[in-house]
C-alpha cells in the first residue's frame, strides 16, 4: 500500500489532469448524470476538506491569528487588488449582462475550500490560511453586493441570496472541520483515531481526482452548449490566473512574509469560490441565464490552472536551500 501512495503522490498532476479529461468526457457522454454529479459535489468537497484538515494540528489555526501580517496581507489582495484587476477584464464584457454579471460573481469572491488543498500541495501555509477563512468568507458576503453595484448592474444585486453562502460555508467548512478535531482528539488516546488519520491522508490524492472529475462532470454539458459565447470569458480567466500570481508575489514580498505565507498569499488571490456563487448565479432571472455558465467555465480554467500552479509557484517562491519541504507545517507556522 506503502508503494501506491508514494507513486501516486509522485505523480499527482499527471493524475489530476487525468481526472480532469476524464471528468469532462463522462460529463459529455452522459449528460442524464449531470444533477447526480452536481448533488454529489459538496458532499464530495466536504470529504476532501476533511481529509485536509485531519494533515493540519487544529490548534495551529488558532495560534494562526496571530500573524497580522499574513491575515492582512490576504484580505488586502483579495478585497483590494482583486477588485481592481476584475474591473478591468470586467470591461471587456460589459456589453453583456449575463456574462457581467457570471463574471463579477465568481472573480470578487476568494475561494475558501479547495483552496486550502492546493496551498498544502504547494507547500505552502495551510494553518494560516484555514484560519483566515471565516474572514473572507464574511467579507466577501458583505462586499459582494456593492462591488456588483460599482461594477454591474444594480437590478441583479436584488437576486443574490446570502443563504447558499451560509449553506456552503457549514457543509464544506464546519462540519469537516470539527469532525477532524473529533478524530484528532480521539487519536490522542486511542489507536482508531490514528487510524483514520493515517488513511485519510494516504487517500489525499484520489480524493482530489474524484472532487475534479465530479465537478468537471456535472457541468462540462451546459458549458458545451454554449462554447461559442462563453470563449469571450476564457482569456479574462486565463489572464486573472497569471496577473494574480505576480499580484500574489508582489504583496507577500512588501509585506515580508515567509515562502510558506508567500505561497498562500498567492493561491488565496488566484482561486476563486465558484462552487458558492453557482447557486446565486442559478438564482438569477432566466435572461441572465448565461451567469451560472460563465462561472462554471471559471471552474473549468481554474482547476487546470491550480494543477499548474502547483508545480510553477514552488519555483517562483522557493524554499532556502538548506529547508526542505514537508508535508506537516513547518517550524515557523508552529511559532
Amino acid at each position: 500500500m506503502l508503494h501506491i501512495v508514494t507513486w501516486w503522490d509522485k505523480h499527482q498532476v499527471a493524475l489530476y489532469l487525468a481526472a480532469i479529461f476524464f471528468g469532462g468526457v463522462f460529463g459529455v457522454l452522459a449528460p442524464a448524470a449531470a444533477p447526480v454529479l452536481t448533488a454529489a459535489t459538496n458532499p464530495v468537497l466536504a470529504v476532501l476538506l476533511f481529509a485536509t484538515f485531519l494533515a493540519v494540528p487544529l490548534i495551529e489555526v488558532g495560534r494562526s491569528f496571530k500573524h497580522v501580517r499574513f491575515l492582512g496581507t490576504v484580505l488586502v489582495v483579495n478585497f483590494l487588488f482583486v477588485p481592481l484587476v476584475v474591473f478591468g477584464l470586467s470591461r471587456f464584457v460589459v456589453d453583456d449582462q449575463g456574462l457581467l454579471i457570471g463574471v463579477l460573481l465568481v472573480l470578487l469572491t476568494p475561494c475558501v475550500d479547495y483552496v486550502i488543498v492546493f496551498t498544502g500541495l504547494a507547500g505552502g501555509a495551510k494553518a494560516r490560511l484555514l484560519a483566515a477563512t471565516p474572514l473572507l468568507m464574511l467579507l466577501q458576503i458583505l462586499l459582494l453586493p456593492p462591488y456588483l453595484l460599482l461594477f454591474g448592474d444594480g437590478e441583479a444585486v436584488q437576486h443574490i441570496e446570502v443563504a447558499p453562502f451560509v449553506e456552503a460555508f457549514v457543509v464544506i467548512i464546519v462540519i469537516p472541520l470539527v469532525a477532524a478535531a473529533i478524530v484528532q482528539a480521539v487519536a490522542r488516546r486511542h489507536r482508531a483515531g490514528h487510524t483514520i488519520e493515517q488513511v485519510m491522508a494516504a487517500a489525499m490524492v484520489p480524493l482530489m481526482m474524484l472532487t475534479l472529475a465530479v465537478v468537471i462532470g456535472s457541468q462540462i454539458a451546459a458549458v458545451g452548449g454554449q462554447a461559442v459565447a462563453l470563449l469571450r470569458v476564457v482569456p479574462l480567466y486565463v489572464a486573472f490566473l497569471v496577473v494574480m500570481l505576480f499580484v500574489g508575489l508582489g504583496a507577500s514580498r512588501v509585506a515580508r512574509l515567509d515562502v510558506p505565507e508567500t505561497r498562500a498569499v498567492i493561491f488565496s488571490g488566484a482561486t476563486r469560490n465558484s462552487l458558492v456563487v453557482l447557486p446565486l448565479a442559478l438564482a438569477l432571472p432566466a435572461e441572465l441565464a448565461i451567469a451560472p455558465l460563465a462561472v462554471v467555465t471559471q471552474t473549468l480554467v481554474e482547476l487546470v490552472g491550480m494543477v499548474l500552479y502547483v508545480r510553477l509557484v514552488p519555483r517562483l517562491a522557493p524554499l532556502p536551500t538548506c529547508q526542505m519541504p514537508a508535508t506537516r507545517p513547518s517550524e515557523s507556522e508552529l511559532e
